[in-house]
């Protein structure tokens, strides 16, 4: 991400934006700060959200607590008892429940998780479905970690082969 643009660059785009019980369709700034407020889409360097929430969220930094966000993607996050449902950054610090969470470098704790994809996931008790990493440290409780979904995609792939090929020699026309 760090190669892209985040915030537009426009004459008009402001510094700073404060926000305390407020809501706005689409923010962006270089510094975002929200208290107990609630936009569509934000585009910024750096987002500080307090109580708050945003459907689209885009930018280099992002420290939230209390928060929902329903879309983030930044270099660094650190999320502190908020909800996220998917999320990509190279470095994330997570206390709470995200449903899809993908980066090069993970922290979680205590939350909940449908699936988490990392090169380095360091973990205290969390749950997840799948889990997808190179390397895990900490207490992590899962359905599926990276060897039963390489196994159950070979078995699957292999299944669904040998139906197509028995499906073929059944069913084959005569000509």
């Amino acid at each position: 991400m760090s190669d892209e643009k985040t915030v537009p660059e426009e004459v008009n785009t402001p510094q700073v934006v404060n926000m305390t019980n407020a809501g706005a369709e689409s923010v962006k700034a270089g510094l975002v700060r929200m208290h107990q407020s609630g936009a569509k889409n934000i585009f910024a360097d750096e987002v500080g959200m307090k109580q708050s929430g945003t459907s689209s969220l885009k930018a280099h930094t992002v420290s939230a607590h209390e928060s929902r966000i329903a879309a983030l993607k930044a270099d660094e996050v650190n999320l502190a008892k908020s909800v996220v449902l998917a999320l990509k950054a190279e470095k994330i610090s997570l206390q709470g429940n995200a449903a899809l969470v993908a980066g090069n470098n993970i922290s979680m704790r205590d939350g909940y998780s449908l699936a988490v994809a990392g090169r380095d996931v360091r973990a205290e008790r969390i749950e997840t479905l799948v889990l997808l990493a190179g390397n895990v440290e900490g207490e992590v409780n899962t359905l599926i970690d990276t060897r039963r979904a390489i196994l159950a995609g070979t078995i699957g792939g292999l299944l669904s082969g040998l139906v197509l090929l028995a499906g073929s020699l059944l069913f084959r026309r005569r000509k």
